[in-house]
């Protein structure tokens, strides 16, 4: 499992124009699920974005999670996180799950978040979307359950 984990002062998402999520402060998240990710991957990535210490405290200082700011959490995603670039000129995605083992673990991450108590918001599993971001610092992480970064 991979994400990108973007810092917002706030974030919505579009499809076939409706807003269908939007939140303020917080952590825009893009998830993409490979193909024999399991509840292990899906643990060691809610753990890290809960407890990434990347908001500010009083002293200016990256020292507080999202759960330290009660902040809030979009969560989208993104198959295209597995796109493999090395060989051709066109990404290969043979790692990235197959759409329907792919949307139940989707899903079952943001339950998973959800059962913590921070305020979810999320995408529409396999629509075309539109973002829109303001992003803050910028602040950008990126973690992947395989190689543990």
């Amino acid at each position: 499992m991979r994400a990108v984990v973007q810092r917002v002062k706030r974030c919505s998402v579009e499809v076939d124009g409706k807003i269908v999520g939007s939140i303020g402060k917080g952590l825009l998240v893009l998830l993409g699920i490979k193909n024999d990710d399991s509840k292990r991957d899906i643990e060691y990535i809610k753990d890290k974005i809960l407890n990434l210490r990347i908001f500010e405290d009083d002293r200016s200082k990256m020292n507080l999670s999202l759960k330290d700011v009660s902040s809030q959490i979009m969560i989208v995603s993104q198959f295209t996180l597995y796109g493999d670039c090395r060989k051709g000129r066109r990404p290969s995605f043979i790692k990235a799950a197959s759409p329907e083992t792919a949307q139940g673990i989707y899903m079952d991450f943001v339950e998973e978040i959800k059962s913590t108590g921070i305020y979810v918001q999320q995408g529409v599993f396999q629509a075309h979307m539109d973002i829109s971001i303001v992003n803050e610092g910028p602040v950008t992480i990126i973690l992947d359950s395989e190689k543990r970064i």
